[in-house]
């Protein structure tokens, strides 16, 4: 940086992407600030700005958005993690038009980078791959949801109201995994049979079908920094490892790399969803050519790091004989 250093504001910075994104960014000795509902349960080497962007008004969050004057605004609102069905369109949609409408009323002009879900793309059939160009057709309610906050985003660009690029990412693993999500909570329920004594420990999951590529948080991040750099207005470009692995070769990956005695037991098959949303693999030469960015990171690595993380979140200190 010439004469000041970058301003990056992180809407969701205290999400499972956006906590990672903002160390990062502090570590490239930018100034960042995150905009949450509330302050977060444990640190950020950040400044926290206090705001709903679901219910504040355009005004008061182009007020906000003008007091930082961000260079870059990444918009990491979005997660599906614990949130019900009906709260999907509030939850991801309505924040990304929230902030193009602030944008439109703010002096400062940031580049804007949104961060999507592969799942915009909907149903893939087993053995294809997920392109650039793929056609945006979801079938789930999430993928709608995102794909209404993309539009919203990728329309104010096409508007000159900003320059803005998008980011559709796959599953996302590694420290920090939210504890209800699928690796979450069989790295909580192995976590406690270690801290109950209640070995083995018995997991007991969904029926694992699906295929889905999985890309660790710290790439995801490396991502969203090269994107920062590269500037790609209004492109959209998919995130992932360019590999589908089954999901239930990975929950016996995180037991292995554990080492907890464990029987993981499939329940019944649920009869929702279709099989097309079973198989996700991202072409990840687009995310190469235009922002020279690639996954690095194993997901042994990411396995890896998520139990680390689970030990010390339980206050277990690596049992002898347990770990690899």
């Amino acid at each position: 940086m010439a004469d000041e250093r970058e301003r990056v504001l992180v809407a969701g910075g205290t999400g499972f992407v956006g906590r990672r994104l903002c160390a990062d960014l502090v570590a490239t000795g930018a100034e960042v600030a995150a905009v949450a509902r509330r302050a977060p349960d444990s640190p950020l080497p950040c400044r926290i700005l206090t705001l709903d962007v679901t219910t504040a008004s355009p005004g008061e969050l182009a007020g906000l958005i003008d007091s930082f004057r961000p260079h870059t605004l990444v918009n990491a609102i979005g997660s599906n993690w614990g949130i019900a069905e009906r709260d999907l369109e509030a939850n991801c949609a309505v924040p990304a038009r929230r902030l193009m409408d602030a944008l439109r009323r703010t002096a400062c002009r940031p580049y804007v980078v949104h961060l999507g879900s592969v799942l915009e793309y909907g149903p893939t059939p087993p053995g294809e791959t997920t392109r650039i160009a793929s056609p945006a057709r979801p079938t789930t309610t999430y993928g709608k949801a995102k794909l209404a906050a993309s539009r919203a985003v990728l329309e104010a660009a096409a508007e000159g109201v900003v320059e803005a690029g998008v980011l559709r990412i796959g599953n996302v693993a590694g420290p920090g995994t939210p504890a209800v999500s699928l690796l979450g909570r069989v790295a909580g329920r192995l976590a406690e049979a270690v801290a109950r004594d209640t070995l083995p420990a018995v997991v007991e999951l969904s029926q694992l079908r699906a295929h889905r590529d999985y890309v660790d948080v710290r790439d995801v991040s490396e991502a969203v920094l090269a994107a920062t750099r590269a500037r790609i207005p209004g492109l959209v470009v998919p995130i992932g490892r360019g590999e589908a692995v089954a999901v239930r070769w990975l929950v016996d990956l995180l037991v292995e790399v554990s080492g907890v005695p464990a029987e993981v037991r499939e329940l019944p098959a649920a009869t929702t969803g279709t099989a097309g949303d079973d198989w996700v693999r991202i072409d990840p030469e687009p995310a190469r050519r235009l922002l020279g960015w690639t996954a690095v990171r194993s997901l042994r690595e990411s396995v890896s790091g998520l139990w680390d993380e689970t030990l010390r979140a339980h206050g277990i200190h690596d049992p002898a004989g347990m770990r690899r």
